[in-house]
């Protein structure tokens, strides 16, 4: 794969692309990341990247020509090519503006980004970017989330981080990607992959423990050490469902429940009351 970054703070990633499984899946040969510095692209002696918006109102947008001319130098296939080759299931390449406004980044998402062989990351500024950009240049707009940052810069580090680790050979061990919270419920294809007592399906993540066995008088669950699959089994989809009813129940709506699980929840609420 390879991730284009466009940015006026090109030394914002020196640290995020040089540590842990991006810069492991650079080494690989299994990504290359390019950040591309938008100043590069002005043409005045002031290197202005900005300017104040038509109608008014507060701060500075992004200009449209910086941004308009590096995506032109990167040989892409264009706008409409891309959006059409995503309905028909085809994509290769993806033009994201990271927005406020963009629809909600989520881990199918990543897993639809981790199968192209190209991203260009469009990292907004200010009070955002020039509305050209998002009509002709970028095919979709990612959040992060419901909340509002100076820039894309760390939403785009975000991303990378999460597709990086779902390229082939990223992880060490594959099933690990499979197995965490949202994995199942995003990707229902890869629900039965995980080991039988770790998979998460859906929800969120159970705890986990290691040595010692009993850390200041704070003990591991006696389940965990008894050796027993189901048992284990039990224990940790019990402990996902009072995690994910205590701190996202939201995912409950939408999570694929047994009768078993509905016990499990139905007991954990009237604990609650």
């Amino acid at each position: 794969m390879r991730a284009d970054i466009l940015t006026i703070f090109p030394g914002f990633f020196s640290g995020p692309l040089e540590h842990g499984i991006t810069r492991r899946a650079c080494e690989m040969g299994l990504a290359i990341i390019e950040v591309h510095d938008l100043r590069q692209f002005t043409h005045d002696k002031h290197r202005t990247v900005d300017d104040r918006p038509f109608g008014g109102g507060e701060g500075m947008v992004l200009k449209p020509e910086p941004l308009f001319e590096c995506l032109e130098s990167l040989d892409l296939d264009a706008r409409e090519v891309r959006i059409n080759d995503r309905i028909a299931g085809r994509a290769k390449q993806s033009v994201i503006l990271l927005s406020a406004q963009g629809q909600r980044f989520t881990q199918t998402i990543a897993a639809e980004l981790a199968a192209l062989d190209r991203v260009v990351l469009i990292c907004g500024r200010y009070e955002g970017v020039d509305e050209r950009v998002a009509d002709f240049l970028a095919d979709r707009e990612l959040s992060i989330g419901d909340y509002v940052l100076s820039g894309g810069e760390m939403p785009a580090a975000v991303i990378i981080e999460s597709v990086m680790r779902l390229l082939p050979g990223a992880v060490g061990n594959a099933a690990s990607t499979r197995q965490e919270s949202f994995t199942a419920h995003e990707q229902p294809e890869v629900a039965d992959a995980a080991d039988s007592t770790c998979g998460s399906g859906g929800l969120l993540d159970y705890p986990h423990y290691t040595r010692p066995a009993d850390f200041r008088g704070m003990a591991v669950p006696e389940a965990l050490m008894s050796g027993n699959h189901e048992e284990i089994r039990r224990w940790r989809r019990e402990r996902a469902l009072e995690k994910t009813l205590r701190n996202r129940p939201d995912l409950l709506e939408g999570a694929a429940l047994s009768a078993e699980d509905s016990k499990v929840l139905a007991r954990l609420k009237r604990d609650r009351e």
